[in-house]
């Protein structure tokens, strides 16, 4: 095979990251936020992977397709991915579900791409690459972009190895000797396992690209269709397998973040997943690599003074081991150990906090105890507050404790007023 340059390629690729998930499963962190919004790794939102991803391959032309509760996410965007060349038509575009399909709001990722494809007709690009925006994995889309072309498919599907428990959970493809899709099942009960290695499934990413006139063409077919759930899983790949040249591309060509020889992708939809992916970043060597200066993860960097830890006497000393400290924090004469300290968190003295994530701008008193914890955004901890070591206990005072023991606090939960933007459910009506 020839590959094309990962210029032309790039240049003539238009992204569209669909964002416009609640994310449930992560319950009360996605009350007031979509899940592409929440903060991870400290200084980061989960949307800032896939658009670093997008901006280290190269790819200037993003639109990002929003609905659920949007507007951080919106302010997110506009204040951290301003710093495109817009006069040199590079641009991170928000898009707000407009209903411009009818009266219906987003119905399925398909019909979320076929609701602006006015915006596809603008920008005229050759191809469209279409991901989800709320997973953690870096990936150089530029050589599926050259997998794509060379083959000269019509339709290629990023894909990666899963456990066989897992695969319930995705798209399960099965491929041929050239990496051709022969079937593909949507969340299979009995998942197809793959014959070199039984323990393991083919799984969809969520991540395709597409000719730009065979997607329109697609697109219109299936929103004509009443029988379609207008979703590029349930409906659209499996339908095109027996006349389209539809291929697969394996993760592990592409994928930025190798764990020996394990592609790194998370996705953080459980409370437990999301605790996890973040404490591992406490490790002496994380699975993730946040310091790889050939692929930097980019976001909104808030102007704010160095963490700080401070006291040194013996009965309130200061001090973090293996944690990760934001900028403005202030661990003072408080211990804190495997922990995600995000921006602007003050630790009061006598506080001890382990294994756990306190998002920005949470307050934590004197004498606080913490474990396995994660407190959200804008919470005040009181002086002798204590949780996450029973978690019969911490259910009765109205926490949310997770399948793992995992204790997520929200302001709401310790009857704190926190002053919302309140925004209109579109998925509500």
């Amino acid at each position: 095979m020839t590959f094309l340059s990962k210029n032309h390629l790039t240049d003539e690729t238009y992204a569209l990251v669909l964002a416009g998930g609640r994310g449930r499963r992560l319950h009360q962190l996605t009350d007031w936020r979509c899940k592409p919004a929440v903060p991870f790794a400290g200084k980061f939102n989960i949307i800032d992977f896939a658009l670093s991803n997008c901006v280290n391959s190269g790819i200037r032309h993003v639109g990002v397709l929003t609905q659920y509760k949007a507007q951080s996410l919106i302010s997110h965007i506009q204040h951290g991915w301003s710093f495109l060349a817009a006069n040199m038509g590079e641009h991170v575009d928000v898009i707000p579900a407009q209903q411009q399909g009818g009266e219906q709001w987003y119905r399925g990722t398909a019909d979320a791409v076929y609701q602006n494809l006015s915006l596809i007709d603008e920008v005229r690009p050759k191809r469209v690459l279409v991901l989800a925006g709320d997973h953690i994995y870096k990936m150089d889309y530029s050589i599926m972009l050259a997998e794509h072309a060379a083959r000269g498919a019509e339709l290629t599907v990023a894909c990666l190895e899963v456990p066989l428990a897992q695969a319930s959970d995705f798209g399960v493809m099965v491929v041929d000797e050239a990496q051709r899709i022969v079937a593909f099942d949507e969340k299979p009960a009995h998942p197809q396992a793959l014959p070199e290695r039984p323990t393991h499934a083919l799984s969809s990413m969520g991540i395709y690209v597409f000719e730009t006139d065979f997607l329109i063409d697609t697109l219109v077919r299936d929103a004509a269709n009443p029988h379609s759930h207008h979703d590029f899983g349930k409906d659209i790949i499996g339908s095109l397998l027996t006349q389209r040249r539809v291929y697969a591309h394996s993760f592990k060509n592409s994928c930025v973040n190798m764990v020996g020889a394990t592609p790194y992708w998370r996705d953080v939809g459980t409370v437990d997943a999301y605790w996890e992916a973040n404490i591992d970043l406490t490790s002496v060597v994380p699975d993730l690599n946040l310091y790889d200066e050939d692929w930097p993860v980019l976001s909104l960097q808030h102007q704010l003074a160095p963490a700080k830890v401070v006291f040194e006497d013996a009965d309130r000393r200061g001090q973090a081991f293996n944690s990760l400290l934001s900028g403005g924090c202030i661990v003072s004469g408080a211990t804190v150990r495997r922990t995600v300290l995000f921006p602007k968190v003050r630790v009061g003295e006598g506080s001890l906090i382990e294994d756990s994530v306190i998002l920005p701008e949470v307050v934590i008193g004197q004498g606080v105890t913490l474990k396995r914890t994660i407190v959200d955004k804008h919470c005040h901890i009181p002086d002798g507050f204590c949780a996450g070591f029973d978690g019969a206990h911490d259910r009765a005072r109205g926490f949310h404790v997770s399948e793992r023991g995992i204790t997520l606090i929200s302001p709401e939960m310790l009857g704190q007023r926190i002053h919302r933007v309140v925004e209109p459910n579109p998925m509500a009506t």
